[in-house]
């Protein structure tokens, strides 16, 4: 184990929140043009809600990275790192091409395009440890819900 892993974790949970908070803010007048003007699903939960679960799902992210950089084996280590960020990356984009662009169609491609990388990484993560996998399945439920909003969207304003 690495000396001080609490850098390790507040390093990755920070990159983490910084990628949302930073998405958020570029969204944020899309978002509020989203709420004024497009049909949202039935099921969507309250606007509140959204960045409470997010903040929660990017902790966990950030701290299963962590324990995969502090904890796993080092050449499958550079697989689930790359898998990570480039998962984040999408993350980071998505609300951009939803809300913004509001490309709907596209958006649900890019979500899940984002599923498999999330699915990929968790199950990486898993083989590094296992902790670090099961901290995952949360953000993949959460994606997999997103993924029905967005195509409800798609499908009642297309």
């Amino acid at each position: 184990m690495k000396s001080k892993p609490w850098k390790s974790y507040l390093f990755w949970i920070i990159l983490c929140e910084v990628v949302g908070i930073l998405s958020g803010l570029l969204s944020k007048d899309g978002m509020e043009q989203y709420l004024q003007t497009v049909t949202q699903a039935s099921f969507a939960p309250p606007p509140a809600v959204f960045p409470i679960v997010w903040a929660v799902l990017y902790a966990l992210m950030g701290i299963g990275m962590a324990r995969v950089w502090l904890y796993g084996v080092v050449p499958e280590k550079l697989t689930a790192q790359n898998l990570f960020m480039v998962q984040l990356i999408l993350n980071f984009f998505w609300p951009l091409i939803f809300f913004n662009v509001m490309a709907f169609g596209f958006a649900f491609l890019w979500i899940i395009l984002l599923w498999i990388l999330v699915l990929a990484m968790l199950l990486d993560f898993r083989k590094q440890d296992s902790l670090a996998g099961f901290l995952q399945l949360p953000y993949l439920l959460w994606i997999t819900f997103a993924a029905f909003l967005t195509f409800t969207v798609w499908m009642q304003n297309s």
